[in-house]
């Protein structure tokens, strides 16, 4: 093709018919095909990677991300927690991103708030956007993010994550060599792959470095039920739809039949 502008080629007189330049093209079709081939491989080998053929329904993330301000967190918890899904959470090389929540509120006979601040709870009457991390059954680090204003006492518990990066961290901490939705599915599941403590507690989030969350895309669609294990509330509370996850995902915790499209 002639670039607009350029001088024009002088022409000279062919020495031999115009015929012999077809086995050129031929060798273009050859390495046209050949270009098609190999893109054809390309695309099964980039669509057969283990990570996200285990996620089919949770988009490949970078594993950065924009911080979220404090004033992010300073709302209800009813409120915080359905934004919370999509986010990041990232601890060094472990980036996850949230895909399942539950709503804990002031005068909720569920919330841990409910007999006011302890030693162990105070980190939950701390600013918005702080961690409150507590062991439960003297096994599972659960992660919470405190919302509202300080010495509101609510919080999000986060339930379950699907992963991004850091695989082999999370395998090792979580002592599983599996890329499904087992590895994140609990929190439990996943204050262990972020290798979390009770010494996380009253970390702001918000801030670079340690453990934070990061801005993520927001999903389509969210399911909504009643929170897992709280038989000893109300039966207001048991029954509250405040348990909230993305729809479509299979990092998603039991049970799923209680959860209802938004």
């Amino acid at each position: 093709m002639t670039t607009p502008g350029a001088a024009t080629p002088p022409c000279f007189k062919r020495s031999s018919p115009r015929k012999k330049l077809q086995p050129r093209k031929r060798h273009l079709a050859v390495d046209f095909a050949a270009g098609e081939a190999e893109a054809a491989r390309a695309s099964v080998a980039a669509r057969a990677t283990p990570l996200l053929s285990a996620t089919p329904a949770v988009p490949a993330q970078s594993p950065g991300g924009i911080p979220l301000p404090r004033e992010f967190f300073e709302v209800d918890a009813l409120d915080l927690a359905p934004r919370l899904l999509g986010k990041l959470l990232r601890r060094d090389q472990v980036v996850l991103r949230i895909t399942e929540v539950e709503a804990y509120r002031p005068n909720d006979s569920a919330c841990h708030g409910r007999f006011g601040a302890t030693a162990r709870t105070a980190p939950m009457f701390g600013p918005g956007g702080h961690a409150y991390v507590y062991l439960c059954y003297g096994l599972h680090m659960m992660l919470n993010v405190v919302a509202d204003k300080e010495g509101v006492g609510a919080a999000v518990l986060i339930r379950s994550c699907a992963p991004v990066s850091g695989l082999d961290i999370i395998q090792q901490r979580r002592g599983q060599q599996t890329e499904k939705p087992i590895l994140l599915t609990g929190p439990g599941k996943v204050g262990q792959a972020l290798g979390l403590s009770t010494d996380w507690s009253n970390h702001p989030l918000y801030t670079p470095g340690g453990l934070e969350v990061l801005d993520g895309p927001e999903p389509e669609n969210v399911l909504v039920g009643p929170r897992v294990g709280i038989d000893y509330a109300s039966s207001e509370h048991v029954t509250a739809p405040w348990r909230f996850a993305i729809a479509g995902t299979p990092w998603i915790s039991a049970p799923k039949n209680t959860l209802r499209p938004r």
